[in-house]
């Protein structure tokens, strides 16, 4: 044991490919203690502070994504140029115009270069190969560091790059005050609990807390004990364990199953990424309160909402917000008609969806939320609704919000068009399994861990408040036997080797 410990506190100082440090990991939560034992010496001081997190952020930065650091530090250093000339009085929209260009730019370039070189050669019969220029260029300064014949995606690179965005518009907009020190806006830009999956946070919320002294009371640091716990209970007990042992088997071969294994597989999925994305964004709010930041909360039970509207208010909040602040207003939103209303929205959707990844399956996913919230608005309109529906009216919207949704992550989780007709297909012409309660002895697990997703999922936020306000409320020698016990669930259900948030592809 003592060996084992040994070598993990030796690897957190090296970059090992294979064993990122992620929040997952045994290695990462060594390496936040130590954080904190020195954080604990200058927390005191603002600028010592921030400079530090800054540092230990990117090393955290680097133990995940390598080499990818001096792409993150030169977003920082030319996002901050790029602020300080938009915020002059002259050229300011030009300014602007380029800064955007630039971050979408590399971001295209990372993250759409197959998808475009491979949209060039089916629709002309070329055979245009890609060739990594920006590894190219690194390998002359630092000698093979980088693979010239691909293209990696950098981890976190949609968020930040969203976030530097957000940042300038703001600025133009006069909404955010210009950060005139590079290194308070590197750490912004760099904070590393939601750097790398987000919320993509606002530097008008944000960039204020740089210059607060530190607060961190006993009831914030019980919060932020219980988001981590949860986060990682949802995390590893619930969607890791739903993705290794169901949802990743059928999806890698849909016609080896039966149409109800397939059609329990798309609400397993549907569970797993809540628990998964959500799960690291509790993690995420709890480690950042224990520095004494605040970053918004992401999701609020999606799956209780009532109407497509209702679950984009829910679900990642802060990507929601930042598609209509930064693109469905500027497309000129429901100022300009209902068509163009409408249109904007479906636009605002489709890109949204290909935010996510650079593939067809992506489009249709935003496609189907585009139409799904037109068609909400237009069947408003038409039958004059407006307050929310009660009573078993609800309990259908939520129901029916649900199928649409989980119907939707299929184009979202399968690798390809020809899974996704092999599971439609196995759900219209092979639903029953031959022996059911075969069936029954192989999913035992399964069937409980799902049913406890279901639950997490549904149970009204009133219970939930009340859970968390009871942990918070009890005496600290209390609560460390009550994590424990969690942790050790955890550690008993976890499956082997660190699996990666489904939203680090992103």
């Amino acid at each position: 044991m003592i060996e084992h410990l040994r070598d993990i506190i030796e690897s957190i100082w090296q970059y090992h490919p294979d064993e990122p440090l992620f929040y997952t990991g045994l290695a990462f939560w060594i390496a936040f203690t130590f954080v904190l034992g020195v954080y604990s010496l200058v927390y005191r001081k603002n600028s010592l502070r921030n400079g530090y997190l800054l540092l230990v952020s990117w090393f955290i930065y680097f133990q995940m994504s390598g080499a990818f650091l001096a792409l993150l530090a030169f977003s920082c250093l030319a996002n901050y140029g790029f602020g300080l000339l938009v915020h002059r009085r002259k050229f300011k929209k030009m300014w602007l115009a380029v800064a955007v260009a630039l971050n979408l730019l590399i971001l295209g370039y990372f993250k759409y270069t197959y998808f475009f070189v491979d949209t060039i050669n089916q629709l002309f019969q070329t055979d245009y190969q890609v060739f990594n220029w920006i590894g190219w260029l690194l390998n002359q300064v630092a000698r093979d560091v980088v693979d010239e014949h691909s293209i990696m995606l950098p981890i976190g690179i949609s968020f930040y790059t969203f976030q530097a965005i957000s940042y300038l518009v703001d600025v133009f907009r006069g909404d955010a005050d210009v950060v005139k020190n590079p290194l308070d806006f590197s750490f912004y830009l760099s904070f590393f609990p939601q750097l790398v999956a987000g919320p993509i946070v606002r530097a008008s919320s944000f960039i204020p807390q740089l210059y607060q002294k530190f607060s961190l009371k006993k009831k914030e640091f019980s919060h932020a004990i219980f988001l981590i716990t949860k986060g990682l209970f949802k995390k590893m007990v619930i969607a890791d364990f739903l993705a290794l042992n169901f949802v990743d088997r059928v999806f890698e071969a849909p016609l080896a199953y039966s149409g109800l294994e397939n059609l329990l597989s798309v609400y397993a999925y549907s569970i797993q990424i809540y628990c998964d994305f959500s799960g690291y964004t509790d993690i995420a709010i709890g480690l950042a309160l224990i520095l004494g930041f605040k970053i918004p909360v992401n999701f609020n039970a999606p799956y209780q909402a009532s109407s497509l509207t209702d679950f984009w208010h829910r679900w990642h909040i802060s990507l929601s917000l930042w598609l209509r602040d930064y693109l469905y207003i500027p497309l000129g939103g429901n100022r300009k008609g209902v068509v163009r209303m409408y249109v904007n929205l479906l636009v605002t959707m489709i890109l949204g969806g290909l935010w996510h990844g650079a593939n067809l399956r992506f489009l249709i996913w935003g496609a189907i939320h585009g139409l799904g919230l037109a068609l909400e608005k237009l069947f408003r309109r038409a039958f004059l609704l407006g307050a929310k529906p009660t009573g078993w009216k609800k309990l259908l919207s939520v129901f029916v919000t649900f199928q649409v949704v989980s119907l939707a992550w299929i184009f979202f989780r399968a690798r390809d068009y020809s899974t996704i007709q092999q599971l439609f297909y196995q759900i219209r012409y092979h639903f029953l399994p031959q022996n059911l309660m075969a069936g029954w002895e192989s999913y035992q697990w399964v069937i409980l861990v799902f049913l406890m997703g279901l639950l997490i999922i549904w149970v009204p936020n009133r219970y939930k408040e009340k859970l968390r306000g009871a942990f918070i409320a009890l005496p600290a020698w209390m609560q460390i036997p009550a994590v424990l016990i969690v942790l050790m669930l955890i550690a008993l259900v976890a499956q082997t080797g660190l699996q990666p948030f489904i939203y680090f592809r992103f």
